[in-house]
């Protein structure tokens, strides 16, 4: 069960008592209620008590045609006021995405009478209803209603299914989740095989019910479900299991050779070798491979919700793109699940999470999922070098945004921006904490090598901080001073100086860390196996153009701008986001046409002329660009310690 010391439980209790405290001192200060009272919802703050009773939930999940899952509820009641709370902060998404829109067909009942419910007038995600006297267990019904289109996002499929309980559960009011014991079960479709943390206590056909958890557990422990499965055991002979739960479109993408299956087992290894320990008794990556369902990544502390192409397995020498997830997610299990900011810990998912280490809970993890996709074998040395050459030209050459937003304030756009598109990504940036964070750690890591003359590393950070405490499953918060001080007891300097240049300036170092492990970024006008293969690999319209680094464009099929580069050369000449290319020197559109006039260019003063055609009309623009096609590659300093490779060599 997740638990939090007591201060900082006390910390979140007080911030939602002042919330209401200011509400109530408007109301006094006016001598009567007023509109600004009315701004403070009425939903009773979480108490660290325990909620009396089981609450027990069923689902029904077998309509795969309409994807429909059916909720029944039942919890303990008492006599009065009762608020039911949808889940709206969603660990993992960092944001109040909760799909609350999807809930429909909301019924509350008691010895079989209908109970009258009210939505709060400020909060939607909270339902108020009047307990009569002689009630002591209230039923709730609804719906949860799944994305019908591929824009929406599936959940469910003719032969696949990824359901998380913070869609399909209502909570009490008032409680830690910590607090509120959940018997939940499920029906599946027929014949269906499942994968999740939960632990099994019967089933019976295609209903399966589960052992009572805490709700925060339970909302912790995603179910995926699928008509072709397979389990692959990670860890044979470990003391905690590790599965590899593969659902897939059909029987043939299950297929896994032995070097494959070699190089997951490698990435468990790895992972424990790094840390030191490790926060589950058993964890199970829920994997699934399709072209439907589509690509997904999130954290649990036993458990991964991921998601890929279908041929994930059978075009394994072209897609190399995307292997890094798996790594990503389970480090998760360490940083982000057992360790967390102390300011995204909450007491329950109504209660606003603060977002502001993310550099470190996403940042990090980004670092050691490229590293430990390496070590396992799951990337070449050269894959990810590649990789990396990627990563380190977007913050070289396309992210102008640093001028006016530091890489702290970009925590906060999993809020802001709730992972939309944006008309110019450049600019505005979108959650660079994840990939400019982990350029950053590159460089902390480089440092320590210095340092240490080579002696201690970001490993011995890792262990020292993420790999306390092994078998632990009680979540341990952290701060900014805590960050620095595990790396001073590894290497004494000044951290907190360092980090804040990093992550609270304008125009960051990103690119130091590079040159201080060896290498050096440059562009040819060749693309590198791994980024062709990225580009050609790209949801939902399966191709990307990258003319990112060259004259500041990216495009998807039939010459739809997607991005286009801030104050880069085609912006400079007019070209929008949304427009689509039509012709190029006077020529119809193809990715090869525009990389013949972008190299043609490289030796002639004339502009590369662009027809484009946006809002229904058409127009011509001249982007004045002259250096030819660039693409990022990672070339040795001579004469340099190679730590680079020393970071993604293997662990004995």
């Amino acid at each position: 069960m997740s638990r939090v010391p007591a201060a900082v439980g006390a910390v979140a209790t007080r911030r939602t008592f002042s919330r209401l405290a200011l509400a109530v001192a408007l109301a006094l200060g006016a001598g009567h209620a007023t509109a600004q009272q009315a701004y403070a919802d009425s939903v009773p703050p979480p108490q660290d008590v325990k909620y009396p009773g089981t609450v027990t939930i069923h689902v029904d999940a077998s309509d795969t045609v309409q994807g429909i899952f059916r909720v029944k509820q039942t919890m303990p009641v008492k006599a009065g006021a009762l608020t039911l709370l949808y889940p709206q902060w969603i660990p993992g998404d960092h944001s109040p995405t909760g799909p609350i829109a999807m809930l429909a067909g909301l019924k509350l009942s008691a010895n079989g009478q209908p109970l009258k419910w009210l939505r709060d007038k400020y909060n939607v995600y909270a339902f108020h209803v009047d307990v009569p006297e002689g009630v002591s267990s209230l039923d709730v019904e609804f719906q949860y209603l799944s994305g019908r289109t591929e824009s929406e996002g599936y959940e469910i499929t003719d032969r696949m299914m990824d359901m998380e309980w913070s869609k399909v559960a209502l909570y009490p009011a008032g409680y830690y989740t910590r607090g509120i014991t959940y018997a939940a079960s499920m029906t599946l479709p027929k014949g269906w095989k499942f994968g999740t943390a939960l632990e099994t206590a019967k089933q019976t056909g295609d209903t399966v019910t589960f052992k009572p958890v805490t709700f925060n557990n339970l909302v912790d422990s995603p179910v995926y479900a699928g008509q072709f499965f397979k389990r692959v055991d990670l860890n044979p002979g470990g003391d905690a299991p590790v599965y590899l739960d593969v659902f897939a479109d059909a029987p043939k993408f299950l297929e896994i050779n032995a070097e494959q299956e070699k190089a997951h087992r490698n990435l468990v290894t790895q992972a424990v070798k790094l840390f030191g320990s490790h926060h589950y008794d058993h964890y199970d990556f829920l994997f699934s491979l399709s072209d439907q369902m589509g690509g997904n990544g999130t954290e649990h502390h036993q458990s991964s919700e991921d998601g890929l192409d279908a041929d994930y397995f059978t075009a394994w020498k072209e897609a190399a793109p995307g292997r890094d997830l798996l790594a990503h997610e389970y480090v998760h299990s360490w940083n982000g699940k057992f360790r967390r900011p102390a300011d995204l810990w909450t007491p329950n998912f109504n209660v606003p999470m603060g977002d502001s280490l993310l550099w470190v809970y996403e940042g990090q993890t980004q670092y050691w999922g490229y590293v430990l996709t390496a070590r396992a074998g799951l990337w070449s040395a050269q894959e990810f070098r590649d990789a990396l050459a990627m990563t380190a030209a977007n913050y070289e050459r396309n992210r102008p945004g640093f001028q006016w937003r530091t890489l702290t304030d970009t925590t906060n756009d999993a809020t802001i921006a709730r992972r939309s598109s944006l008309p110019y990504r450049s600019w505005q940036m979108s959650e660079e904490y994840y990939s400019g964070g982990q350029m950053m750690w590159l460089e902390v890591d480089a440092k320590l090598r210095a340092l240490t003359r080579d002696g201690k590393s970001l490993d011995d950070f890792a262990r020292a901080f993420f790999g306390v405490d092994n078998g632990s499953y009680v979540t341990k918060t952290y701060t900014f001073d805590d960050v620095v001080a595990a790396l001073n007891s590894v290497a004494p300097y000044d951290w907190a100086g360092f980090l804040k240049a990093h992550v609270d300036t304008l125009e960051p170092p990103l690119q130091n860390g590079l040159a201080a492990t060896g290498w050096k970024l440059v562009y040819t006008e060749q693309e590198s196996d791994f980024e062709k293969q990225y580009n050609s690999r790209q949801q939902p319209s399966r191709h990307l153009y990258n003319f990112a680094w060259s004259i500041g464009l990216t495009m998807a099929d039939k010459g739809v701008i997607n991005d286009v580069r801030w104050n880069g050369p085609a912006f400079k000449a007019g070209v929008s986001t949304g427009a689509t290319v039509v012709a190029v020197n006077g020529e119809d559109y193809s990715s090869d046409a525009l990389k013949s006039a972008i190299t043609a260019a490289k030796n002639s003063k004339t502009p590369i002329q662009l027809l484009l055609k946006y809002q229904g009309g058409y127009r011509t623009v001249s982007v004045d660009y002259h250096d030819g096609l660039q693409y990022p590659h990672l070339v040795r300093v001579n004469g340099t310690p190679d730590y680079l490779s020393e970071i993604i060599a293997p662990r004995k």
